[in-house]
């Protein structure tokens, strides 16, 4: 009995060991190729009825149909700071990224074409070539986001770089490798660098082309500095800079339309956003370009640091743009997710 006993406590010691050891390996150590699912995280969602708490009925905002909000708030610790994001073609799911190195994936719950919630939400720390979490290399300030089939492409502003990741074999658990960048890109500004990355899919203009656009990185005459990354003509652009406005991501439409979400922010008057429609067929080494606001709200209505852009065909065939703040870790600042319908789209 006692040589059972015996046997038995030494298998159970190893079991022991064995499960610890397992314990401290990295998820994505364990299972090459396995989906991690991240931290499931609560989401609380309070919906903003008016976009303009002034006057309530008021639903046309410039060339946008206003379909309502929601100010998202979490217990836990790492939500917030989102400064990108990506819908799926039927508005259903999201995936985001916040400036300091996080993954958030979730859905949006609807009720009669109004969001009204969060849920299945998980985060995860966006992982680097050896597996570490970003912000460990210092790469942080994950600020903008690019969907290409089952590829993410992340850029991250302070360091200028991008990272691919095969989110479509790895999921949350993905590896970012460091892709090639143009040499103008890594004389950014500090703290101004890439906010908007899109890959134009295909049967649009530069399918298959990287497109980087900066915050505020300027050219000889004001304007903001864009990069055409591979594809058949790589190369440098600009977009007319004005109104002291700078770039915050971008979004293409179906019809092959680029919009280009915009922030301003002084002591003085505060936050204010804009929503600009430039020509995708435009976009080209050299090129200028310019183009109509299709929306202007300031402090007077419903918005904050907004710093994400999404666009999505709803089932009933109405164009969604999906608008999403960064609240910088504040107190004083909230995590928006609002919801308009680009107006004869």
């Amino acid at each position: 009995m006692g040589k059972i006993l015996k046997n038995y406590l030494t298998g159970a010691v190893g079991i022991l060991v064995l499960a610890l050891i397992v314990a401290l390996i990295p998820a994505a150590a364990q299972a090459p190729g396995a989906v991690s699912v991240g931290t499931r995280i609560e989401v609380r969602a309070q919906p903003i009825e008016a976009f303009n708490p002034r006057e309530v009925l008021q639903s046309r905002f410039g060339e946008l149909e206003f379909r309502g909000g929601l100010i998202l708030t979490s217990p836990y610790r790492h939500f917030g700071g989102i400064s990108s994001i990506r819908v799926s073609p039927d508005g259903g799911n999201l995936i985001a990224v916040s400036d300091k190195g996080y993954w958030l994936r979730a859905r949006i719950a609807y009720r009669a074409g109004r969001p009204i919630g969060i849920t299945d939400a998980e985060m995860a720390p966006i992982l680097g070539p050896d597996g570490r979490p970003l912000s460990r290399r210092g790469w942080y300030d994950t600020e903008s986001l690019a969907e290409d089939g089952g590829t993410l492409y992340v850029g991250i502003e302070r360091v200028h770089q991008i990272v691919r990741f095969d989110y479509a074999k790895d999921g949350l658990a993905a590896r970012g490798i460091p892709i090639a960048v143009p040499p103008g890109m890594r004389t950014l500004p500090a703290n101004k660098g890439l906010e908007c990355l899109i890959v134009p899919p295909k049967g649009q203009p530069l399918a298959g082309t990287l497109i980087a656009i900066s915050e505020r990185g300027l050219d000889a005459q004001g304007n903001i500095l864009g990069f055409l990354i591979g594809g058949a003509s790589p190369g440098t652009f600009t977009v007319k800079r004005s109104d002291d406005f700078d770039i915050t991501d971008c979004a293409t439409t179906p019809r092959g339309d680029l919009l280009i979400l915009e922030r301003r922010f002084s002591w003085a008057i505060g936050v204010a956003m804009r929503i600009r429609r430039l020509a995708l067929s435009q976009v080209k080494p050299d090129a200028l370009l310019d183009g109509p606001a299709l929306i202007f709200a300031d402090m007077g209505f419903q918005i904050d640091n907004m710093e994400g852009l999404a666009v999505h065909r709803a089932a009933t065939g109405e164009l969604v743009l999906t608008l999403i703040s960064d609240d910088n870790f504040s107190p004083i600042q909230r995590n928006l997710l609002l919801q308009f319908t680009l107006v004869g789209e």
